[in-house]
């Protein structure tokens, strides 16, 4: 743990029951006179994004609708939105929906006052001032992006998945409201949730872990395994609804300063070749990764475990961390995660692509123990079940 650290949460929260019926107002006081609604066709058709609409009306605050953001967004959807809406005068931009449409809102608000292209400022810090002021209103409980200063955007050349890491790129506010969940399918329910605890568990155990964080990150892992399984159960019950969205969030809080490992690396590769869905993939490689990682850091990992629901009594701490191996994949697997195998379109000689892929994110250096790409290559595999490896 490191004992000299700096901690930052630039977003000012607004979290409650109904407090999405206060955008207006709120777009209103932050000078918001030509409002972007960035978010998907899904979220368009339903009503929640009437319910945006309509406080901006009460308010008098113009707004446009751009409702074109898919799964693992692309720089070049990023571009047609910004050359859609450039000479529009947009002064306010409103991320509604998961962390596709609160990434692309980033993005977009990045080419909005930055001049060249999105990949001249992938990386730490290399903005050059802050974006157009945004409030992000998230419609899942998985990527606390609504707290975050990245990006994660698909470069369509390299087939990579790319961040702009900068505290510029923070919401001015982000409004979280459990209602806006309550019709989450059981699906993305599942898979954003899984998302939100690799979160907390990847900055719990990096190498880069810091007191707040890890309260954070303990916190968040609690309320997860907890409500979990309740809210993918029975998506009406508001008070898993409130404890998921309480959990993704902090966990966002977490990684933002603590940074995440190779569960990242694995699953970021993954969707950027194959559009796999980000949750998804975590969900896939977090117990194994769980397991690789437990020799680094064992008390650690066995205090990850209790909080999955492992009983120490007379065990070995080692003993106690394998637990949570298990429990991760009995989690999945009740929560109707597929397998690896199962996902359409993966085809193993892609494995060492991947396998690069994942050595050279950024996450590698923060994982909690070292990786080569043949360690890679090995989890891929293991991951897959093309061969049986022990021992890692």
């Amino acid at each position: 743990m490191r004992w000299e650290f700096n901690f930052n949460v630039p977003t000012s929260i607004e979290f409650g029951n109904g407090t999405v019926n206060n955008v207006g107002k709120r777009a209103k006081e932050l000078g918001g006179e030509k409002v972007l609604i960035i978010t998907d066709k899904g979220l368009a058709q339903t009503g929640i994004l009437d319910r945006i609409t309509d406080t901006l009306d009460q308010e008098g605050v113009s707004y446009l609708v751009y409702d074109e953001i898919t799964p693992n967004p692309k720089d070049v959807d990023c571009v047609k939105a910004y050359e859609k809406f450039r000479d529009d005068n947009i002064d306010l931009l409103i991320g509604l929906g998961g962390g596709s449409s609160m990434d692309t809102a980033k993005a977009i608000g990045v080419l909005f006052t930055h001049d060249g292209e999105l990949k001249d400022y992938y990386g730490f810090d290399k903005l050059e001032r802050k974006i157009t002021p945004l409030i992000c209103i998230p419609t899942t409980s998985g990527t606390g992006s609504e707290v975050t200063t990245g990006s994660v955007i698909t470069d369509t050349i390299t087939k990579q998945k790319e961040a702009i890491l900068d505290i510029q790129l923070a919401a001015k506010l982000a409004i979280v409201d459990p209602e806006l969940t309550l019709t989450l399918p059981k699906s993305i329910t599942a898979a954003t949730g899984m998302d939100a605890l690799t979160h907390a568990i990847e900055a719990y155990t990096a190498n880069v872990a810091e007191p707040i964080s890890d309260a954070l990150s303990l916190y968040a892992i609690e309320l997860i395994a907890k409500y979990l399984p309740v809210a993918v159960e029975n998506g009406k019950d508001i008070e898993a609804r409130q404890n998921m969205l309480v959990g993704s969030m902090i966990a966002g809080m977490a990684f933002d300063n603590a940074d995440l490992g190779a569960v990242h690396a694995m699953a970021e590769p993954l969707g950027g070749l194959y559009d796999t869905p980000h949750g998804v993939a975590n969900s896939i490689f977090l117990p194994h990764v769980f397991e690789y990682n437990i020799s680094s850091n064992p008390e650690k990992h066995a205090t990850v475990a209790v909080k999955l629901g492992a009983k120490a009594e007379g065990k070995t701490v080692e003993e106690i961390a394998q637990e949570g191996v298990v429990l991760l994949h009995e989690l999945a697997s009740r929560i109707g995660i597929p397998k690896f195998r199962d996902l359409a379109n993966v085809n193993p000689e892609d494995f060492p692509f991947l396998a690069e892929g994942a050595f050279n994110h950024l996450c590698t250096i923060t994982n909690s123990r070292k990786l080569s790409k043949d360690d890679y290559l090995t989890l891929f595999q293991k991951t897959y079940g093309k061969q049986l490896v022990t021992g890692i």
